[in-house]
């Protein structure tokens, strides 16, 4: 396996693509998605475009259906909900389908969809999508962040640093050939520094910043759980991601 750290969608490459591309989007997009399907939704189908996501879910039964759209971290007029998690209750979105339009992460996914593996992870999620790769060992991985608007954040590569130091363990120079880029080890080593303080990390954030103006301060809480939640978001189809569950 060799491993790449991307630390917004811009800055990957534009002429190949991985085996596996892992998208993280902490705060909240991929903790959203995981939420969702962990909760028993049909799927979540992602658009970058919210007219596109309106005009697809029309076709929908209004019953079987949500509609989230976030932009600047607000509920965009006309959708169910925003992109919060903790607005996902399983009685909520049990069987439906999700659709799903926020700032960051859909444009990520939408970057990355022809990859022949798309996963999704975040924090909640981490120890599963860790597990995944190990026992699958696709040959080259993207840890795509989805950054803001174009711009670093710090709780994307974060997540990606900490799956990278979990496939990677204690760094040595014997591991030169499966580190892809200089990102990786920066990656690892902003999350050595954190590990034990993820809610501060958020809270310094500039994304963090804008979702506590907001009143959010409970999503950064929640966006801060390691592993509670078993489930491995993964294509199924350009946009359509669906639930696989980590093997017990």
């Amino acid at each position: 396996m060799k491993l790449f750290v991307y630390d917004t969608p811009e800055l990957t490459p534009i002429d190949h693509l991985p085996d596996c591309a892992v998208v993280i989007d902490v705060l909240r997009a991929t903790t959203t998605i995981a939420t969702v399907l962990a909760a028993g939704a049909e799927a979540v189908q992602a658009f970058s475009d919210i007219e596109e996501l309106m005009s697809v879910s029309e076709q929908w039964d209004s019953n079987r259906r949500l509609r989230a759209g976030e932009r600047g971290g607000s509920k965009v007029e006309g959708c169910d909900l925003g992109n919060s998690p903790l607005e996902c209750p399983s009685e909520q979105v049990q069987g439906k389908r999700f659709f799903l339009s926020t700032t960051n992460g859909t444009r990520a996914l939408q970057r990355v969809e022809k990859a022949p593996h798309v996963l999704t992870a975040a924090f909640v999620n981490d120890r599963s999508v860790i597990d995944y790769l190990q026992q699958h060992q696709p040959e080259t991985v993207w840890l795509v962040g989805s950054g803001w608007q174009g711009s670093y954040s710090l709780e994307d590569t974060a997540c990606a640093g900490a799956i990278a130091h979990a496939l990677l363990g204690n760094l040595s120079h014997d591991q030169v050939e499966v580190i892809g880029n200089d990102e990786v080890i920066g990656a690892i080593a902003l999350y050595c520094q954190w590990q034990s303080k993820l809610l501060e990390l958020f809270r310094f954030s500039s994304h963090g910043q804008r979702l506590l103006r907001l009143e959010r301060e409970d999503d950064l809480i929640y966006c801060a759980k390691r592993d509670c939640l078993k489930v491995i978001p993964t294509q199924k189809e350009p946009g359509v991601l669906i639930a696989g569950l980590e093997k017990t």
